[in-house]
């Protein structure tokens, strides 16, 4: 079984193709993948991402709200004990907040127009070092 990522439209974002073009080359290469669907709410994308022991969560954002969305996606992970999730951000994300992104606590970002082969080589980069779903873990 491939390392499980967990691909979220947060907030009232109601576009979804490129989610799911990075959604089907995660999965091509490899990885499982689980798509939210559309108008999710963080602390349902921090559910999920328990709940289906994810390595990574990709949230995908054309809204304008990718700082607090990202801010608040992060902190939920750490208040459910699940800091060890991997946090990426894609979508129309201007430069300038690329700093502060990461600042927030997304561990890359990916604006509109890159590569698909970057995202999938930065997200194996960034999960390689998790076991795959079902696997031995060493959380006691």
């Amino acid at each position: 079984m491939g390392t499980r990522i967990l691909i979220a439209k947060p907030g009232l974002d109601g576009h979804d193709r490129g989610a799911k073009i990075v959604a089907r080359a995660l999965r091509d290469a490899g990885f499982e993948v689980v798509f939210t669907g559309i108008r999710r709410r963080v602390e349902d994308i921090v559910a999920t991402a328990v709940q289906e022991d994810v390595a990574l969560v990709g949230l995908s954002m054309l809204s304008g709200a990718h700082l607090a969305l990202t801010a608040r996606t992060v902190e939920g992970l750490r208040a459910a004990d699940a800091g060890d999730i991997t946090v990426v951000v894609g979508g129309t994300i201007p430069p300038a907040d690329v700093p502060r992104l990461k600042e927030a606590g997304a561990a890359a970002v990916f604006p509109t127009g890159t590569p698909l082969d970057v995202v999938v080589a930065d997200v194996r980069a960034l999960t390689s070092s998790r076991p795959a779903a079902g696997a031995e873990s060493s959380k006691p």
